[in-house]
């Protein structure tokens, strides 16, 4: 089912979520979107992150400055930009006016990697209940994207979410762990998820490598 941009609504997305579906469109310039319900979906199991040696020691050395929602819509457009090996993206003002809003209502998030003063890459996604939807990652500078995983990976894991949706598989998420089930098998740990009370705050804002790596640790 497609939709024009001018008609999605906040209240949209929040719907489809809850339903296991969330919505794409086939370029930034496309003037509708269509919703997504894959017969199979990729998910990271929080208890069976997999944390490369080489990231874990990256990680430690905090070679940027990690933050939470700093600057949201800067996020969303960095993920929008056109780069090597992915020339365009269905983010656009429009959808990122759309999620602009979850954010100020508390549903979506961004980790962001800073060094100097510039973005370097991160991540943004949408909760709801103990579930998170990862949105898109980039990187700017090397690992910068994966850093930003870890430090949500922590943040979930220690705020008692159950469900983190890659919504696709990918050889660079399949390295951290991430697995395809079917359809109905999502469906199933969703439902649970959303019934699931979570708090993406129980790690505060800032916090250093070591102690992302402890979290990790301690809970897996």
């Amino acid at each position: 089912m497609t939709q024009p941009l001018d008609k999605f609504t906040a209240e949209h997305v929040i719907k489809a979520y809850a339903l296991g579906i969330f919505p794409m469109a086939e370029s930034a310039d496309a003037e509708r979107v269509f919703w997504v319900d894959p017969e199979y979906r990729g998910i990271l199991p929080l208890d069976g992150f997999h944390l490369p040696s080489r990231l874990a020691r990256t990680v430690r050395q905090d070679p940027f400055e990690v933050h939470v929602d700093l600057d949201f819509p800067g996020m969303m457009r960095a993920c929008g930009k056109s780069r090597i090996g992915r020339p365009s993206t269905w983010i656009n003002p429009e959808i990122i006016d759309l999620y602009t809003d979850l954010h100020e209502r508390g549903l979506a998030h961004s980790i962001e990697c800073w060094r100097n003063g510039q973005l370097a890459g991160g991540l943004y996604g949408v909760r709801l209940g103990g579930a998170f939807f990862g949105e898109s990652m980039v990187s700017f500078e090397t690992d910068a994207s994966k850093v930003a995983l870890v430090h949500l990976v922590a943040r979930l894991t220690v705020g008692g979410f159950q469900l983190l949706d890659t919504q696709f598989v990918t050889d660079h998420l399949r390295q951290f762990g991430v697995v395809e089930i079917p359809r109905e098998r999502y469906h199933k740990m969703l439902e649970v998820a959303l019934t699931t009370s979570a708090d993406f705050f129980t790690l505060p804002r800032h916090v250093d490598g070591q102690r992302v790596l402890q979290s990790i640790s301690q809970t897996s």
